[in-house]
């Protein structure tokens, strides 16, 4: 699989996966699959778990300005921010070229960048660091940790990486999240999910005071390591940060579609 077609199944990860993810956070969360657009908001104080994207494929201009100011009214109207996510390579030339000022008219302020990647890289070794040990989160302690090495990270304040985990049954039992601890202190996680035949790789993050270590690669094997090995699964994707994007590469992922963070600019 190469080309576009990574840049649909990355797409289409996002969706299966947030659904999922949003629908534990609450089982009334607006979960629509409308023409063109994918809305998986849990309305939450997490923002990464208020996701609106676009599903159309060699979109042009036009439909792209279309998309924009309906993206925009569905995250208006919703109590809490998040993001549009925008795969750039579903757009055509065209429409890649009128993104930015189509998205400033649509009332969207660029927020960062991102890159999908996938690979046919599992299973990988089990991993080692010399400076880590490995726990899989299973209490409402290693929760915590998790969501506030997250917090730490993406500069999220605690209470709002807290509110997208706190209480997940789906956390403790169907996802591979793992802890990498320095003694007896997180300073890094990785998660693995189960998701339409692959595995989806969320979440990562290390404690900024501890990065450039290796700690996040490895605590990532260690995901896809356990996930693997449970499922017997042999493809994952994941969605890279600018921070993460050289590390995966190392792991066997290779970078499909560019992603366009967006929030809204009055909020």
């Amino acid at each position: 699989m190469t080309g576009p077609a990574e840049s649909v199944e990355s797409v289409q990860q996002l969706a299966v996966a947030w659904r999922a993810m949003v629908l534990d956070r609450d089982a009334g969360a607006d979960v629509r699959d409308l023409p063109g657009i994918a809305v998986r908001w849990a309305d939450c104080r997490f923002a990464f778990w208020n996701c609106v994207t676009l599903t159309d494929v060699g979109a042009g201009p036009e439909a792209l300005r279309g998309r924009l100011s309906q993206a925009a009214d569905i995250m208006r109207v919703k109590k809490h921010p998040g993001f549009l996510w925008l795969f750039e390579d579903l757009l055509d030339e065209e429409a890649r070229a009128a993104l930015p000022a189509a998205a400033e008219q649509a009332g969207f302020r660029y927020a960062f960048p991102g890159t999908g990647m996938a690979g046919d890289l599992l299973p990988v070794p089990d991993p080692a660091h010399p400076d880590l040990t490995f726990t899989r989160v299973r209490t409402e302690e290693h929760l915590r940790a998790y969501a506030d090495l997250n917090s730490r990270a993406y500069g999220f304040p605690l209470e709002e990486g807290r509110d997208g985990l706190a209480g997940s049954a789906l956390w403790k039992n169907e996802v591979y999240a793992y802890l990498g601890l320095r003694g007896d202190i997180p300073v890094a996680c990785a998660a693995t999910v189960e998701t339409d035949g692959r595995l989806f790789v969320v979440l990562v993050a290390t404690d900024p005071q501890w990065q450039r270590r290796g700690y996040g690669e490895a605590v990532t094997r260690k995901a896809l390591y356990e996930g693997a090995r449970a499922t017997g699964l042999t493809r994952a994707t994941l969605h890279a940060t600018a921070a993460g994007a050289p590390v995966y590469p190392r792991i066997g992922f290779k970078p499909n579609s560019p992603i366009g963070f967006y929030s809204l600019a009055d909020r």
